[in-house]
């Protein structure tokens, strides 16, 4: 029998701070496509505060977790998004952003670490946001963002489940692994 491939996209932030409720509204829109076009099994669909507590009990136990975060980048362009990807076990960032939340995500990744609680692959989305104030709704800046990133999202799962299938099969993966006949 075959085990279906754990994967966790986990919406970080707080839909009640504007622009820090990007996570939770690229979450949601990955729920809304998945209505006519399923993700594929053992997919799951978390928010989460940001409690590096919490966000390490949702990506336990699979092999691919993804979380989306609102960041503040100096200086900074709304909407934007940055892909970081652990990588030598260091979360690796294409430029220079942070958390939105007291602890950032950095210190859940490395709590996990030392807790030998990481997932084997973990890609960050953050989106640079332009209003953490009190109320609901993203900025227009923010919200465009988000489609396009949902559908990065599951392009990213597509490619991680074609790559685990190809190794589990024994054809060459994304790592030059080969078929050993």
């Amino acid at each position: 029998m075959n085990v279906a491939t754990r994967i966790a996209v986990i919406g970080v932030g707080n839909e009640y701070r504007h622009d820090d409720g990007v996570g939770w509204a690229v979450v949601a829109r990955l729920a809304e496509r998945a209505e006519q076009h399923p993700l594929p099994g053992g997919t799951v669909l978390r928010v989460c505060d940001g409690d590096p507590a919490r966000l390490i009990t949702l990506w336990e136990g699979a092999e691919l977790a993804i979380v989306v975060d609102a960041a503040h980048a100096h200086p900074g362009r709304p909407g934007r998004v940055h892909r970081l990807a652990l990588e030598s076990d260091r979360l690796t960032p294409a430029g220079g952003t942070t958390s939105s939340h007291g602890l950032g995500l950095g210190e859940a990744v490395e709590l996990a670490r030392e807790l030998d609680r990481l997932p084997p692959r973990l890609v960050v989305y953050a989106v640079e946001g332009a209003d953490g104030s009190l109320g609901t709704g993203l900025s227009a800046a923010v919200a465009a963002a988000v489609a396009p990133l949902a559908e990065r999202i599951v392009a990213d799962i597509a490619s991680h489940r074609a790559s685990a299938s190809a190794t589990r099969s024994g054809v060459a993966g994304p790592r030059g692994r080969t078929n050993p006949f």
